[in-house]
């Protein structure tokens, strides 16, 4: 009986702390963090493409949180500036990404704001970029000999659409990229004061 209460006290005791210290400790620190000046809150169309974007599971590829230069080379890379807390504000649920099998895209809407390249990445990743392993998503577009006045044709490279047709982009296309445009953390990131 002696073991069982020592297990079981021990265990109460590490799950306490691992709360306390993953948990407890990391809400009181960010609760009350404002949002930045410049960052704006989702418009129905970027909410709507962020949810293509989970559905899609593009945060199992993608990350959406620059690193320190003494964690990972990411300002090297071009990604931006190291993501801060107050970044997230309006991101429910935060989708910060554990992989890096492709670039990170906190900062993609000012890297690559192109309709037209965006659009034609998702229509075929390795016409724009040849080592590309991300998938392609063809079931967001429709191939048609016409384009409809209201629709948005896609502009892609030579040799890459169908001969004699046209691709034009769905509204989950349009609202994913749209999304993606969004995601511009270039404004200016005021430290908080030391306490």
């Amino acid at each position: 009986m002696e073991n069982e209460v020592k297990l079981i006290t021990g265990t109460m005791v590490t799950f306490t702390i691992a709360v306390a210290a993953l948990v407890l400790i990391p809400y009181f620190q960010v609760r009350d963090i404002p949002a930045p000046e410049g960052l704006k809150p989702y418009t129905s169309a970027e909410l709507r493409g962020r949810e293509v974007y989970i559905a899609n599971g593009c945060m199992y590829c993608h990350t959406q949180q620059p690193r320190d230069a003494s964690f990972a080379p990411d300002a090297k890379r071009g990604w931006g500036r190291v993501s801060v807390p107050a970044d997230y504000t309006y991101d429910r649920p935060h989708l910060l990404g554990s992989m890096r099998t492709g670039p990170d895209l906190f900062n993609i809407g000012v890297r690559q704001p192109s309709l037209d390249w965006n659009l034609g990445h998702l229509y075929q990743p390795r016409a724009y970029v040849k080592e590309s392993i991300m998938p392609s998503y063809p079931y967001m577009f429709e191939v048609k000999d016409k384009a409809d006045k209201d629709e948005t044709v896609v502009n892609l490279p030579p040799g890459t659409a169908p001969e004699g047709k046209v691709v034009v982009a769905k509204p989950e296309a349009l609202d994913l990229v749209k999304y993606l445009q969004s995601l511009k953390r270039n404004y200016p990131i005021v430290p908080a004061d030391p306490q």
